[in-house]
């Protein structure tokens, strides 16, 4: 939270505080004159309502008079707003030991899934571009905000072949997002990076371009061989966890294909979101009147001002 106008902040509250003092020094005088001069006392104990009544009113008040010195004083606040000019590309692994089964009914399978899932949890404008690598990155479907377009393009994903180039792929989203906005890289694989460019030394640049990447390890430890081959199906969750430190993202792994439907359908919501700062001066103004009308309603109502 944060104040454009601090020193109306500060006298909006001595005002406040003389308002409050006044007030309770003028009910205290009237609850003395009327106990002076009433024959009734016990009448006027018995209709006296409960204790915590005039307290609520008195929290009402100086709860209103808190909200207009806020609302005088310019109260800015950060908030995640929806993003409508988001922009992120999903990498999908296609190496070879996409095609291993530990996954149903696949790991590709499982991914292109996934993927469709965050494209249909993402909010409306926001761009969305696809990128598939194994031993090289190519680009599927640019960035765009037609997310029709978008999920069909996924029908153009190549299938499971080749080695992996995590890198390749980080460093083509890179080339291909805006300048500015809010961006960020959603990695989608299971292999260890055996080829292309160095990934960490990517992932660390797109750190301080403030381009997060979110890095969603598919697979088990212990996945089997890659069908057609004597290689074994592992994951480097080391490696993909640093990738997604250095750039200001986070790391997740999915074992089977509920988990990563769950975890990219989780990040489409999440990543539609960016922290922004909000003028709230109308909304404090709003409550504070409110609150000041309710409470003086509610004290008349009482008899509180009779």
């Amino acid at each position: 939270m944060t104040l454009l106008h601090p020193l109306r902040f500060a006298l909006a509250l001595l005002i406040a505080a003389a308002l409050v003092f006044l007030y309770t020094t003028l009910l205290r005088r009237k609850t003395a004159h009327d106990l002076a001069y009433s024959s009734i006392a016990f009448f006027a104990a018995a209709v006296q309502p409960r204790r915590w009544i005039p307290q609520l009113l008195d929290a009402g008040w100086m709860l209103a008079l808190l909200a207009l010195a806020f609302a005088l004083g310019g109260v800015r606040l950060t908030a995640p707003m929806p993003v409508r000019d988001g922009a992120v590309f999903i990498c999908i692994d296609t190496s070879g030991s996409m095609a291993t089964t530990d996954v149903s009914p696949t790991r590709a399978a499982a991914a292109l899934n996934a993927a469709r899932a965050f494209i249909e949890e993402s909010a409306p404008g926001t761009r969305i571009g696809l990128i598939s690598f194994s031993a090289g990155a190519s680009m599927i479907q640019p960035l765009s905000s037609d997310h029709a377009l978008v999920e069909a393009a996924l029908g153009q994903i190549p299938p499971p072949n080749g080695a992996t180039a995590i890198g390749d792929a980080l460093r083509l989203a890179a080339s291909a997002l805006p300048e500015s906005g809010h961006r960020l890289i959603v990695l989608v694989t299971d292999g260890v990076n055996n080829t292309g460019v160095d990934p960490l030394e990517v992932a660390e640049w797109l750190g301080t371009q403030h381009i997060p990447v979110y890095t969603i390890g598919i697979g088990t430890p212990n996945g089997g061989y890659i069908p057609g081959s004597e290689d074994e199906a592992t994951i480097d969750e080391g490696a993909l966890r640093e990738y997604a430190q250095v750039s200001g993202g986070a790391y997740a792994r999915a074992e089977d294909a509920t988990q990563l439907h769950d975890a990219l359908a989780r990040l489409g919501r999440v990543t539609s979101f960016a922290k922004q700062r909000v003028d709230a001066t109308e909304g404090f103004t709003v409550a504070g009147v409110a609150l000041l009308v309710v409470t003086f309603l509610t004290g008349l109502g009482l008899g509180r001002f009779g």
